[in-house]
């Protein structure tokens, strides 16, 4: 910056002396104002790749935050549904519950019933008993009355034994329901757990970003400063060199095209993705799943969303590309780091998932995957080791 400002004085100078100037004296002066514009480009050159970098930084901390955010929604979403399973079970245990006091309330009361039966039956059998041995009552007669005692007795029995199964089969399922209760609380801990760590790693990626914005923001000042700069040099050479003779301008024009000859214009041609995918080793399924996955390219990123047209997140992508070949897999990237089995990355097959930290891609052979990445960019095909790989995992 310093030589920069140096340059601006020294063509100010320039300027103000130039009718007494010679030939030789005044190519040397342009000499150095195009070196000074030469360094002052080169700033503005890495300030803006200074600002490319930080807004790629900035755009892959943008899509962990909305693989972040989809989580979160899904989590969100799980803890309600769970929620809802223990209100049910609650009502359940209470309905339960009444049942088991009404089984228990008849058992007590067949029981007390029975005893008071048998009370009476103790305090006036010997009587009773002489009675019918002493009347005229045939022995027929007495044996029926046993018979009926007996089978009133046996009755009485069978009920109490009745009231006691169901006492017993209530309370078994209050216990069950009472176990399920606690493992569905159980699992709406995991989920809050998970949640708020989410939550963290949220306020932690919010920050980075504000940073980052801060950052690009100062950075953009400065790339407006030394563009301002770079104009008021090139504006001053500009009206030195309008003033040059034929020979300074023929020197001039060759100096530009030696200068474009060093740059020329990048030309970039399209990527045939079917290509790399059928010259990668895998299976003839992987294949299929990874083109039939790049038909997908260009279309919108959802949070939440798992349509392949009309919008999906990460895992909402690879969870409906899968689904629509018949394999089910888990919803979320968190999940589906663990499905199917474990791969080295330098095995890596089309078809295969690659996971990072809360994001989910599919891998289409080559080093590319091919995955919902940001509402910036939607889906698309990028890299497969731009972000640390976590897993790779084989479903097919």
């Amino acid at each position: 910056m310093k030589k920069c400002m140096m340059a601006v004085a020294v063509a100010a100078l320039l300027i103000s002396t130039l009718s007494g100037t010679t030939l030789d004296t005044w190519a040397t002066t342009i000499k150095e104002l195009e070196d000074a514009i030469s360094d002052t480009q080169n700033q503005l050159d890495n300030i803006n790749d200074n600002i490319s970098n930080l807004e790629d930084q900035q755009d892959l901390l943008e899509e962990q935050m909305e693989d972040l955010n989809a989580e979160l929604i899904n989590i969100l979403t799980s803890i309600e549904l769970l929620e809802d399973d223990i209100a049910r079970k609650e009502t359940d245990i209470q309905l339960t519950q009444q049942a088991y006091e009404a089984a228990q309330q008849k058992e007590q009361e067949q029981a007390e019933a029975m005893a008071l039966q048998i009370r009476f039956m103790y305090e006036t059998g010997d009587d009773t008993l002489m009675n019918m041995l002493f009347s005229n009552a045939s022995f027929s007669n007495m044996l029926n009355r046993v018979t009926y005692a007996e089978s009133v007795n046996a009755y009485n029995q069978e009920m109490l034994n009745q009231y006691e199964a169901t006492r017993i089969e209530v309370h078994n399922l209050w216990e069950q329901l009472e176990a399920d209760k606690a493992s569905l609380e159980a699992d709406k801990a995991e989920m809050e757990g998970q949640k708020e760590y989410c939550d963290r790693l949220m306020v932690q990626l919010q920050e980075k970003s504000e940073n980052f914005a801060a950052q690009i923001a100062r950075a953009k000042q400065d790339a407006a400063a030394a563009k301002a700069l770079l104009q008021q040099e090139q504006k001053q050479l500009k009206k030195l060199k309008d003033e040059e003779r034929r020979k300074e301008e023929e020197r001039r024009r060759q100096a530009a095209l030696a200068a474009a000859a060093k740059n020329p214009p990048q030309v970039t041609g399209s990527t045939n993705y079917a290509s790399v995918v059928d010259n990668a080793a895998g299976s003839d399924k992987g294949k299929q799943i990874a083109k039939y996955a790049l038909q997908f390219v260009g279309n919108p990123y959802v949070a939440g969303g798992t349509s392949l047209t009309n919008g999906a997140d990460c895992s909402g992508f690879t969870y409906r590309v899968y689904q629509d070949y018949g394999y089910d897999i888990p919803r979320t990237s968190y999940s589906q780091r663990s499905v199917g089995i474990g791969v080295d990355y330098s095995e890596a097959q089309p078809g295969d998932l690659i996971c990072y930290e809360g994001h989910v891609a599919l891998y289409i052979g080559g080093g590319k995957i091919v995955h919902a990445s940001t509402q910036r960019t939607g889906i698309k095909v990028s890299n497969a080791n731009y972000r640390t790989i976590l897993a790779v995992r084989r479903v097919i």
